[in-house]
């Protein structure tokens, strides 16, 4: 039959089409459609019983949406089972196509394009890189090109080649799960970046998972991370200051300017002279912090918009400005660590890395920074800076003060004293050298 509709030229619809509205626009035999579903529960319910029952839950299968719609109709066997085509976000257009266009212009429609533009994504162990147990783990999320995605297969990872999945995932494919603060759990937590411990230790937490436990109304007042970041379904899910907290143009605060100079060079998207490089090029397309004032007062309006449902504009307003200074705060320490690691490159103390562009310390190898000072600094920035403005923004005091500000100037006393420590070992083996000769 499959032979018939390809003649007819409607292949590509076929291994699209959803329920009987395509297959009837399709002009196929509506007993057909009926047919390709019933065969694969038939198998499945043998093979795979648990994403049958999955499936039957879905409002796909209430819909009448088939297998193939996602799948293809090139599996029919036990023998065949290369042939089922892996799950194309694209798919979920045809039918969503307003949140698949706001999720096209988010920040995890890049998740892949920004994990592939760090140095430290292609030094991963190969147990790491090809288990997709690390950074890709997460980042996987983010849309991919063709090229990508027949490589990926090619190195035989036959998942995490889909987005939508990551929230609604499969075979339920429920809204009612994406709509929960634990959906994001999983990639938004750690130490790195452990939004999941700061929202749900945060009164906002706290009282949405009591809502959970049935132990307050479900028509309490109590925001799930969707509330914030997806406010009325966006898929974009915007922030106004990004992950890295970083933002252009550059404030007014001369001071605050010249750090953020610095730590804009130590993620290398400035050179050491303070030119953009191509790095900042993949910053700009991968969306990672805001480029322009409009952008960054756009995002926050919207933030406080949705912050005004329950709290006054300028309860509101002033909490975040609280957010904005910490940045700041932590911006001047972290620079003035930045400094002092690049003065030992300056002084020749460091020896320039090989993968290194520049005689300058490059805070995205992360763990794969060389040496010990920079180690440190890796840990400074990805972990208590952003422990710092992230606990503030999202309320959870212990993370912005003991886990960020504290750890923040414990850091920068063990840089001071590692770089002195390098110095004089530098002075020791000068002195060597001259009594030798």
């Amino acid at each position: 039959m499959a032979q018939k509709f390809i003649k007819r030229g409607y292949e590509k619809i076929f291994a699209l089409a959803g329920g009987y509205r395509e297959w009837a626009r399709a002009q196929y035999p509506l007993e057909a459609k009926a047919g390709a579903t019933l065969t694969c529960v038939d198998c499945h319910n043998d093979v795979t019983p648990r994403i049958v029952s999955d499936y039957k839950l879905s409002t796909m299968s209430k819909n009448e949406v088939s297998c193939s719609t996602c799948h293809g109709d090139h599996h029919k066997t036990g023998e065949d089972i290369s042939k089922v085509q892996p799950f194309d976000p694209k798919v979920c257009g045809l039918c969503h196509e307003e949140k698949w266009k706001q999720f096209n212009a988010g920040k995890h429609a890049n998740a892949w394009a920004a994990m592939k533009a760090l140095p430290y994504a292609h030094s991963q162990t190969v147990a790491v890189k090809e288990g997709m147990k690390g950074c890709e783990s997460c980042h996987k999320i983010g849309i991919k090109s063709e090229t990508e995605i027949a490589g990926l297969k090619q190195e035989g990872k036959r998942f995490g080649l889909a987005s939508c999945n990551g929230c609604h995932t499969r075979h339920t494919f429920a809204v009612s799960e994406a709509r929960q603060p634990q959906a994001c759990q999983t990639c938004h937590t750690g130490s790195e970046h452990p939004q999941w411990e700061m929202y749900s230790g945060s009164k906002h937490g706290a009282k949405y998972l009591l809502t959970q436990t049935g132990k307050l109304p479900q028509t309490t007042a109590a925001p799930t991370c969707q509330t914030c970041h997806m406010a009325k379904g966006n898929h974009e899910v915007r922030a106004a200051w990004g992950f890295y907290g970083v933002r252009l143009p550059l404030p007014e605060d001369k001071s605050w300017a010249a750090a953020r100079t610095t730590v804009l060079k130590a993620l290398g998207g400035l050179d050491p002279d303070g030119k953009q490089t191509p790095r900042f090029n993949v910053f700009r397309a991968s969306d990672i912090f805001r480029m322009s004032q409009e952008e960054w007062v756009e995002a926050r309006v919207d933030t406080i918009r949705t912050c005004t449902e329950c709290h006054s504009t300028r309860f509101s307003e002033d909490e975040l400005a609280k957010g904005d200074k910490m940045i700041r705060e932590a911006d001047l320490l972290l620079a003035e660590a930045i400094g002092i690691v690049a003065n030992l490159y300056e002084d020749k103390i460091l020896e320039k890395p090989k993968n290194y562009t520049y005689a300058f310390p490059d805070m995205l190898s992360h763990n794969e920074a060389p040496t010990p000072v920079e180690q440190r600094l890796y840990v400074m920035f990805m972990e208590h800076r952003m422990k710092a403005f992230q606990g503030s923004f999202h309320f959870n005091p212990n993370n912005a003060l003991w886990s960020g500000w504290n750890e923040l100037q414990k850091d920068l006393i063990e840089i001071k004293s590692m770089a002195e420590a390098l110095r004089a070992e530098a002075l020791r083996a000068e002195a060597l050298r001259r009594n030798i000769r």
